[in-house]
């Protein structure tokens, strides 16, 4: 089986996130880069499915700050081809993102794409679901598991309020993944820095028009409030309300 997993960098939350002197973009000068998480389980269910039918792994990102060390990282964890996308120039929507994936893996062979359910940074949760529409393929979001028997894929699906479907999948089909079946393993330093001295990236260069579908006006940090009011009990909870005429 050929597995492929849709990798994005995203800014480190841990980080102070600020606005640059352009408006448009977060300044990016001392911040620190890292994979979406919910990219890092769609690796672990890769690497899952992988060791249980000998498959191969691709991971696929767009270049960018620490995307080097993002895709060797996977390398280490067991992947066995990381490809990086590079002259596509800023990136706009979900759907320029995925028109962008897509390109890079026109002339490769697959039976699954992997990605995250969503990112931090859009919460759209619509890159999975894009990508298989423009390559044709079924698509399963919101995956919780995934089991290979006897040729064939179980797919574990949550809904609202825990309810858990299966569905039986044909490949090639393309998955978001919420969660992966254990947690995701870690690749001590060293391990990392020995993929870095003996494999190679792969590098795919896209033209700049991609189709971005929008450019970015204005951004700007959230608002402050004035603060909360802490109220001493009911008393002035009722005389809070009686004031706003709610009572």
């Amino acid at each position: 089986m050929k597995l492929v997993v849709l990798m994005k960098r995203l800014p480190d939350l841990v980080e102070d996130l600020e606005v640059d002197d352009s408006g448009k973009a977060l300044d990016a000068e001392f911040l620190k880069f890292t994979l979406n998480e919910f990219d890092d389980h769609a690796l672990e269910e890769a690497l899952l499915l992988k060791e249980a039918t000998g498959g191969e792994l691709t991971v696929v990102a767009v270049d960018g700050e620490d995307v080097d060390k993002m895709l060797y990282t996977a390398l280490a964890k067991g992947a066995d081809t990381a490809l990086k996308i590079s002259g596509t120039g800023e990136i706009g929507s979900t759907s320029h993102l995925a028109r962008i994936f897509t390109q890079s893996l026109a002339d490769r062979s697959y039976d699954l794409i992997l990605t995250g359910v969503q990112a931090a940074d859009d919460r759209d949760g619509q890159l999975a679901p894009t990508v298989a529409a423009m390559i044709g393929a079924p698509c399963i979001e919101v995956v919780t598991g995934i089991e290979h028997e006897a040729g064939k894929l179980i797919v574990r699906k949550e809904y609202s309020g825990g309810v858990l479907a299966e569905f039986d999948v044909e490949p090639p089909a393309v998955l978001g993944i919420q969660a992966a079946r254990q947690t995701p393993r870690y690749a001590p330093v060293s391990k990392v820095r020995q993929v870095q001295e003996s494999a190679t990236l792969e590098t795919v260069t896209l033209a700049a028009d991609t189709g971005k579908s929008f450019d970015i006006i204005r951004m700007t940090p959230p608002e402050t409030g004035a603060g909360a009011e802490m109220l001493g009990g009911v008393d002035e909870l009722v005389k809070v309300m009686e004031s706003k005429g709610v009572l």
